[in-house]
């Protein structure tokens, strides 16, 4: 039973597979006009405009396209790929032809991860919507895919990959070229070679996908050894899953759901293949669904919340020679991020432009960059976005910028308080929903605009922000920066009239904050300072970040844009901690992580102990503090599912281990692993089981990472997924992996066991 012969059985399944995402093709004539392709032109500049075919592929699944010129070179892309679709002219490269191509034959697709858009011109704007219309419906189709049906796909994908000749058959060599390429080790001895009768393609394919390790959860709970009756379900939901409320009803819902034999359903019973579609499903995941959407009080004042905030937000690489970008700020508030930061200098023609002082980095203009920020700021989430404003920009470009503020965002600004009183605090999430804050020095406070005591042009202090006086103290001194730091800056009165609820203003000491500041003043810290604050008086800090926002950001020295890890910043209150999204690693993957929570909207809640005014927490010692009930968290890695592969070379399959990492105050800090797996990224299993003391479990992070062990050099990255503690499920859990750039892999899993325990 060996070479995986005959055609129809192979096409068959391949054919099933490709129905299910092609279902509605028929009716749909977006759709069949895709089938036949189109001849659109391919935008990389104003100069770079060429003609290519595109076409999708049958499967539904694939794009597909080339030059007319240039023989058989062809390209694709899978519209798995594709984050979004913007009509029009909604990208750099799409608005410096806007002259030339009118919108409605426009389109951008933005592809995931760090990959560069596709700028597209149709011949007709019937053929654009045409386009438009039918990624759209294949993207939704493809989100709408079950975990099963996700599985098919990536088997199929696998199965056209190795049938190198295009016959639908598959022969020992391919068969064994396919597992290597599925990272299945398999061995020469296990078979001989003879032919594959139509339905053993069909039971190989079972082989491949049977899941014993669930098989034997299963089995624990089932009384007749064939499903588990609805009783059955509800203990192994209250015992295993330890879930409260209404159990009969939930046990109920998970059958008339995920359980796909009719039969079984009229019995009110769920069959093992019911039970795998479940634990594969988002109920089913270590993420608890009620944690999803926004679920806090966003009625408390702004210092009370983390902020999901961005770096050098114009920059789409390194900061000494990446290009810059108006894409930057998309992305970034595409991700939910609600502070990002515009770096403006005097440009050519009076209009301010934004990019790295005096680096390589390309720039960009102001106005381009508050256009999309305007457009942008509310797509993914209502809550208030902060501009974090770097100037370096003379009275008069300044009195530009604030024309281009207030012209572009209109309404969307806000130019008073709200209720148009002197405040004594600061405003909520919720009464600053759609507005967008200027964070930027003052003439003077909010008490003098009240009583009208501003004169125009005072002199302000130069930028405390400015990473080139930071390189200065640490004697890296240019005489530029330096006679720059020595001239005081001005500010108009225009620009200054803007910031209403965050003037950047100068540290001095918490004490000084203490005694005199006021709570609309926001100190910027490079993390270097911020650390120092940190050891030398915790307590102090998160007391400050009680009452006032606090913004950190990396050191100048990071040229290369990496970041620093954000949860020792947390875990001092600070709430504005900016990192570099477009540089993947820990970092982005624990902001991402903590802000995957509350819909994703950008703001989480701190936890009340890092609220109170009156009490001090001190990060260093979180055994002092009221409420102090440390947990044990013991995590029993189960075994992995479909695991990509890393290493390119030939043949080569993951070794895979997963590690653990605990991220949280410094006694919370940890980190352990599995063993490692020989040869197998298809279907490791371990039981090995991890456990953890956790202090703060209010401010703790965990990270599984999965790696290819390396004995003679470091790990590669397979995949990982972060989330805050705070929401967690217990029980038997899926962990859908994410890639490095924080994209998801389906179907690579990992199937784990979680338990909190209390520590005695």
């Amino acid at each position: 039973r060996h070479s995986l012969g005959t055609k129809s059985a192979g096409q068959d399944r391949m054919r099933l597979i490709g129905m299910s995402l092609c279902s509605g093709i028929q009716g749909d004539d977006n759709l069949q006009s895709m089938l036949v392709g189109t001849v659109m032109r391919k935008i990389k500049s104003r100069t770079w405009k060429k003609q290519r075919y595109f076409k999708l592929q049958e499967d539904c699944m694939t794009i597909w396209y080339k030059s007319k010129k240039a023989g058989n070179t062809h390209s694709t892309f899978s519209v798995g790929d594709v984050e979004a679709i913007r009509e029009g002219h909604q990208s750099e490269v799409l608005l410096s032809i806007a002259d030339e191509f009118p919108a409605d034959r426009c389109f951008t697709l933005v592809f995931r991860g760090r990959r560069g858009n596709l700028d597209l011109v149709a011949e007709s704007a019937e053929e654009a919507q045409s386009w438009i219309k039918g990624m759209k419906k294949l993207i939704e189709n493809l989100e709408n895919m079950g975990e099963r049906e996700k599985l098919d796909q990536w088997i199929g994908d696998w199965f056209k990959k190795a049938d190198k000749n295009n016959d639908g058959r598959m022969n020992f060599k391919e068969v064994q070229d396919l597992l290597k390429m599925m990272n299945v080790d398999m061995n020469e001895h296990h078979s001989q070679s003879g032919s594959l009768e139509d339905d053993e393609f069909v039971l190989f394919y079972k082989m491949l996908t049977q899941r014993e390790d669930v098989l034997r959860v299963f089995q624990v709970y089932t009384a007749d050894g064939q499903k588990l009756s609805q009783s059955d379900l509800e203990d192994f939901l209250r015992e295993e899953q330890l879930e409260g409320g209404d159990i009969q009803k939930h046990a109920k819902q998970l059958i008339e759901r995920y359980e796909p034999s009719d039969t079984a359903k009229v019995l009110n019973a769920m069959t093992f293949d019911g039970f795998l579609m479940y634990l594969g499903s988002a109920e089913g995941s270590i993420f608890n669904p009620q944690r999803r959407g926004v679920f806090q009080d966003m009625g408390q004042p702004l210092s009370h919340y983390f902020i999901s905030s961005s770096h050098n937000t114009y920059l789409m690489e390194d900061q000494l020679r990446g290009q810059s970008s108006v894409e930057g700020y998309i992305r970034a508030l595409n991700r939910g991020c609600r502070c990002v930061e515009v770096d403006c200098w005097d440009g050519a023609n009076g209009e301010p432009i934004v990019y790295h002082g005096h680096t390589l980095t390309s720039k960009i203009l102001f106005k381009d960059v508050v256009t999309a920020v305007g457009n942008y700021a509310f797509k993914v989430s209502e809550y208030p976005v902060i501009l974090s404003i770097e100037n370096h920009c003379s009275v008069e470009q300044q009195r530009v910028m604030a024309q281009h503020l207030n012209h572009i965002l209109g309404d969307k600004l806000l130019k008073s308080t709200l209720d148009g009183k002197a405040p004594i605090g600061l405003p909520s999430p919720e009464d600053l929903k759609g507005k967008i804050l200027v964070k930027a020095k003052k003439i003077g406070g909010l008490e003098e605009t009240f009583n009208g005591m501003v004169e125009d042009s005072l002199t302000g202090e130069v930028s405390d922000e400015d990473e080139a006086a930071e390189i200065d103290e640490n004697n890296l001194h240019r005489e530029s920066v330096r006679r720059r730091l020595k001239s005081k800056q001005r500010l108009s009165k225009e620009l200054s009239d803007c910031v209403v609820y965050c003037k950047s203003v100068h540290f001095s000491s918490f004490k000084h904050s203490r005694i005199h500041s006021k709570f609309y003043e926001v100190v910027s810290f490079t993390e270097s300072k911020a650390r120092k604050h940190l050891r030398e008086a915790g307590a102090e800090f998160v007391h400050h970040n009680s009452r006032q926002l606090t913004r950190v950001y990396p050191t100048g020295f990071r040229t290369d844009s990496s970041n620093f890890n954000p949860q020792e910043m947390w875990n001092a209150g600070c709430q504005i901690v900016a990192l570099n999204f477009q540089t993947a690693g820990d970092g982005m993957d624990l902001n991402d992580g903590l802000f995957s929570q509350n819909g994703r909207c950008g703001y989480v809640l701190k936890p009340d102990f890092m609220k109170e005014a009156e009490k001090r927490f001190d990060p260093e010692t979180p055994q002092q503090r009221d409420h102090y009930q440390p947990i044990i968290l013991t995590i029993q890695v189960i075994s992995g599912q479909q695991l990509p592969k890393v290493n390119i070379k030939e043949g080569s399959i993951v070794d895979p281990l997963v590690r653990v990492e605990i991220h949280g105050v410094p006694m919370d800090q940890a980190k352990q692993e599995t063993r490692y797996i020989e040869n197998n990224g298809f279907n490791p299993v371990w039981y090995d089981t991890l456990r953890f003391t956790i202090h703060t479990p209010e401010l703790a992070m965990v990270r599984f990472v999965v790696e290819d062990y390396d004995k003679t050099s470091k790990n590669d990255f397979v995949g990982q997924y972060t989330l805050p503690l705070s929401c967690m499920q217990q029980g038997y859990r899926h962990i859908h992996l994410l890639s490095k750039d924080g994209t998801s892999i389906p179907p690579s899993s990992l199937f784990v066991h979680i338990r909190f325990t209390e520590l005695e």
